[in-house]
């Protein structure tokens, strides 16, 4: 070979990797934003406090259940939200909206709002065109600012700052313009879930307009009075205009504008800088993060944010459309939760008023009834010093609040579904290694809210369910049979935490405890149903219904079939409970052949790996799991089963496309299918981790059965590898047939 042809060489290989896709190129944010996904295609930085989404849902807010600030299939765009929620259940924040229009000031949005084309969305950046107005919209955003970009044509243009409309269902705020450049204020959030309207809460705001304004000012729609009053006010009812105005504007239906006219098309850009603290804050955390930066400058840092978190997790082989899905699926565990500390480790603490510090971070958004099953023993793996965080955040919770979070938003308790799952999370993160936080704290904190029986917030029912190990239909507590077995794994998590601090009488106290479900086992249908209080089995009895979220007096979210084996701490003492192997398998081929098994919902998502667990039957778990990839998980709006639940969806993708998944939380074992990647190489962690890598290889077609599983050269006799022995290794090799 000549020097010269050797140097071309050289040359196209550098091209290649310089101009070849990488993780961050495969996110596709579209995914689930449709299907009750309830993600966003909006701008956001990893675990970001502020992000920035189109709001296409002013329309239908109140038509239907909405918890999104954006739906796909809806086209009528009215600004732009810079404090958003992705992938959960219930409506939220979603405020503080910007909007670019051109032509004569209007403030209401349905007149003002627009159809749009030429959407674009990436990993930290959004586009669209606004069609009524010809003015190109950019999005992009730091950890704690949004950052717009706006084409205007020529002519007079408006930015709008429209504090009356929004997600939440709370209302009020305060603005106040600073100068021809500057707007400042507050708005209102909170009664998440219609929970705890009591702790409304305020997020402050300062924007900041890279142009001075020709014109500015203020708006407010006051309420319309009905008496003798109205016969008197000229403007009841009406939009009041203050033009130039800068005193501060207090109401709900308020906002603020800057008016231009320009002569030559021409590039706004705003940052709004967000803090949950105050406005003094906001200006900080925009300064700190966005100061001699422009939009291209914010959004190339964050891309490479991106790409670098995206690149904890190299695959190989594969569809374009597989990569996609599972990159998109990684950046959606890397929204919730979210940073809620300022630039400077200020937050607001949970239930005491004041405001903490921290050098870590706060986070915030713990979605526990949903993460507990696979999203946090994910992030021990994969992201363990983000883990160690949230338990410590948690365990400052506890601190200021005298409780473990059961589902905490922006420092407030929704108090949202049943169980008690911070134990779960805690034990399972100790378990795992990650071992940087006070232990002997969290074990205090996990046993006050196991063992405390009365004005316990987190377990309801408590005493009944310790002094008869159920809880009944009349005893107060919702969804008896799925409470009681929450409260179960709840223990197990605490029994193994004891056991391994070497508290043997708490270890065999909270053990015996966790299986308690067995008093709810009716053995001629070999299901668990609800109990009266005084023993008796709660009659009619419809083990169908709670499907589709249907009401029903035993399950929340679910019914009998769904919650049949939902006891992951006891499958081997579930499996004889059935009557054995044979009984086992045949009610999880029931529930998957009888439309009984619900993808969209967390009580059954482990179940296509239980199969792992009878000798012999494994390939069905290989065999379910691609089927429901395939089925489930598409590089579409509505590539999700349904409402992500803060990543927990996309969790279990990840997971499934790496061929391993910890079925039971608070053990550190993983089961082992087939990956959907000829390799899948994990970058560790080496603080926690001894080894800088492990690999998880594929041979054999995707569809084939496993044949041998070998871990650095040494067989498995098993389809599961302990948590331990797993990351000790480099290669996990899964081999078909």
């Amino acid at each position: 070979m000549s020097i010269k042809f050797k140097i071309l060489s050289i040359v196209l290989v550098v091209v290649s990797f310089a101009f070849g896709q990488q993780p961050v190129d495969y996110v596709n944010p579209f995914i689930g934003t449709s299907n009750f996904g309830a993600t966003n295609p909006g701008a956001i930085a990893p675990r970001g406090m502020a992000s920035v989404s189109p709001f296409n849902v002013a329309v239908q807010k109140d038509a239907g259940w909405l918890s999104n600030p954006y739906v796909k299939q809806y086209n009528f765009l009215t600004g732009f939200t810079h404090v958003n929620l992705s992938g959960v259940g219930c409506p939220d924040l979603g405020v503080i909206l910007t909007m670019p229009t051109t032509g004569d000031l209007k403030t209401n949005h349905m007149q003002y709002g627009t159809i749009y084309t030429d959407e674009v969305s990436k990993a930290g950046y959004y586009s669209v065109n606004l069609s009524k107005y010809n003015i190109k919209t950019e999005l992009t955003a730091t950890t704690r600012v949004g950052v717009s970009r706006y084409t205007f044509p020529a002519g007079e243009s408006n930015i709008l700052l429209n504090l009356g409309l929004g997600l939440t269902n709370e209302q009020g705020a305060t603005v106040k313009v600073v100068s021809n450049t500057e707007i400042e204020g507050m708005r209102t959030v909170g009664s998440f879930c219609y929970n705890s309207p009591e702790q409304a809460y305020p997020v402050y705001f300062v924007a900041k307009f890279s142009s001075p304004a020709d014109e500015f000012g203020a708006w407010k729609k006051p309420y319309k009075y009905n008496g003798v009053e109205a016969q008197w006010m000229g403007y009841n009812g009406k939009t009041r205009l203050m033009k130039g105005f800068t005193r501060e504007v207090v109401g709900d239906s308020i906002g603020a504008y800057m008016r231009y006219n320009f002569k030559k098309k021409t590039t706004v850009e705003v940052k709004i800088g967000v803090s949950y603290v105050s406005i003094e804050n906001a200006r900080e955390n925009l300064e700190k993060e966005t100061a001699n930066k422009n939009f291209d400058d914010v959004y190339a840092t964050t891309k490479a944010a991106w790409n670098k978190t995206l690149s904890t997790v190299e695959v190989k082989g594969g569809s374009a459309d597989d990569k996609t899905i599972f990159y998109t699926a990684l950046y959606h565990t890397q929204i919730h939760p979210n940073t809620l500390n300022d630039y400077n480790g200020d937050y607001p603490e949970i239930a005491t008023g004041k405001i903490g510090n921290t050098k870590g971070t706060r986070y915030t958004v713990f979605s526990l009834w949903d993460t507990y099953r696979n999203y946090h023993p994910l992030m021990s793996t994969l992201y363990p010093e983000q883990q160690s965080n949230m338990v410590n955040s948690m365990l400052s919770m506890y601190k200021e609040n005298g409780w473990l979070p059961k589902w905490e938003l922006n420092s407030t308790e929704t108090f949202t579904m049943v169980g008690d799952p911070a134990p779960v999370v805690i034990a399972d993160t100790y378990l795992r290694g990650i071992i940087d936080f006070n232990v002997e704290e969290a074990y205090a904190a996990m046993v006050k809210g196991a063992t405390e029986l009365d004005n316990n917030p987190l377990r309801p029912g408590n005493k009944e369910y310790w002094k008869n190990g159920y809880l009944s239909v009349n005893g107060g507590a919702e969804g008896p049979v799925s409470t009681t077995e929450e409260y179960n794994i709840a223990d197990f998590a605490i029994s193994q935490l004891a056991k391994e601090l070497g508290k043997k009488a708490d270890y065999k106290k909270f053990y015996n405890q966790s299986l308690s479900y067995k008093k709810l086992f009716d053995s001629k249908l070999k299901l668990l149903r609800p109990k009266n209080s005084d023993g008796s089995w709660y009659t009619p009895f419809d083990p169908y219904k709670g499907a589709n979220f249907e009401k029903n007096v035993g399950y929340i979210e679910g019914n009998a079939w769904q919650y049949a084996f939902m006891v992951p701490h006891d499958i081997k003492g579930l499996m004889k409970l059935m009557g054995g192997k044979k009984q086992f398998v045949s009610h999880l081929d029931y529930i998957f052949d009888n439309n009984q098994f619900d993808m969209a919902n967390e009580p059954d998502i482990a179940y296509p790996f239980l199969y792992n667990y009878s000798k012999g039957d494994e390939w069905k778990t290989q065999k379910r799991v691609q089927q429901l990839i395939n089925t489930y998980f598409t590089n579409t709006p509505s590539g999700l089963p349904g409402n992500d639940d803060t990543g927990t969806m996309s969790a279990w993708v990840v997971y499934a496309m790496m061929g391993i998944y910890p079925v039971s939380p608070a053990t550190p074992v993983y089961t082992i299918t087939t990956p959907r990647f000829s390799s899948v190489t994990i970058h560790l962690n080496t603080t926690y981790y001894k080894n800088k890598t492990l690999t998880i290889k594929r041979t054999g077609n995707v569809n084939g059965k496993i044949n041998s599983i070998r871990l650095d050269n040494k067989d498995l006799k098993e389809y599961f590898v302990s948590h331990k022995n797993l990351l000790n290794g480099t290669v996990l090799e899964v081999r078909l047939e």
